[in-house]
């Protein structure tokens, strides 16, 4: 009987990280193996990598999905069970005042492609689904789907920033131009926030004086093929608990976040 938990993939570029995964599989470090790659990008180096060790790989081209909407909105039509408000409610991505068309091109393009994920991933069975430099926003529309129990997430990210600082696209570009003299990565579980979600590791390096941004993120490089492996074998030893931890500030007001606790073995 298998004891490893199945994991899926999706990437954008050249899947270091989910080649420091694929290695940890192989090796015993991870009880787990990787039973698919997928990416938004038909070219990505990592289909290559996934294609090496034999593991099936698909791509949803975002890309023409938005070109297709654009040139013929019309035609393009949102998954049957699409609901903008509903979305709305969960998600915000744009600035107040953000012209509604502009968010209902995003939110559509985005379910169309979403679905056509959730319909690739679905006979693979995946335990977990691993970020892997995927360069795309999950919207509720896939969350909701995949994450089928609120309080067990199964969708992992990893961020090259000690969050909650330096958010988004370019987490060691930040830290390296606010002087910052410690940088890192994070693995955490998504949400419907950008890098928000519950936190589940992270590793620290110290910034040299002499250090530009390419030894900033090389230092970080290393540290997530490391800590990402380390992660993911703790979700497969079901060691990973979220709960709400409630906290009453001096002013009376009544904070509550969700955080990861990692139970002993």
């Amino acid at each position: 009987m298998e004891n490893k938990i199945r994991i899926g993939a999706l990437i954008s570029g050249g899947g270091t990280n989910l080649q420091a995964i694929i290695d940890a599989c192989e090796n015993g470090r991870i009880d787990g193996r990787m039973v698919f790659v997928g990416s938004d990008v038909a070219g990505a180096r990592g289909l290559e990598r996934a294609a090496t060790h034999g593991i099936p790989s698909f791509v949803v081209d975002y890309k023409e999905i938005i070109h297709q909407y654009r040139e013929t909105p019309g035609q393009l039509a949102p998954p049957e069970d699409f609901d903008l408000d509903g979305l709305l409610t969960k998600q915000a991505l744009f600035s107040h005042g953000t012209n509604p068309d502009k968010v209902r091109a995003f939110f559509t393009t985005r379910a169309v492609a979403e679905s056509r994920l959730l319909s690739q991933i679905e006979s693979y069975q995946v335990d977990l689904l691993v970020l892997a430099g995927f360069m795309r926003n999950l919207t509720p529309y896939f969350i909701d789907r995949f994450n089928i129990d609120p309080q067990h997430p199964r969708i992992m990210n990893i961020h090259p920033a000690l969050l909650p600082s330096f958010p988004g696209v370019d987490g060691y570009g930040d830290t390296y131009r606010y002087g910052c003299k410690v940088g890192g990565c994070t693995v955490h579980f998504i949400d419907y926030g950008e890098d928000s979600g519950p936190i589940i590791g992270q590793k620290a390096f110290s910034i040299q004086e002499g250090d530009d941004l390419d030894a900033v993120k090389k230092k970080g490089l290393e540290l997530e093929w490391q800590l990402y492996p380390e992660c993911i074998q703790l979700f497969a030893q079901r060691r990973l608990h979220v709960v709400t931890m409630t906290h009453t500030l001096d002013n009376g007001e009544i904070v509550q976040r969700k955080v990861v606790r990692i139970a002993r073995r």
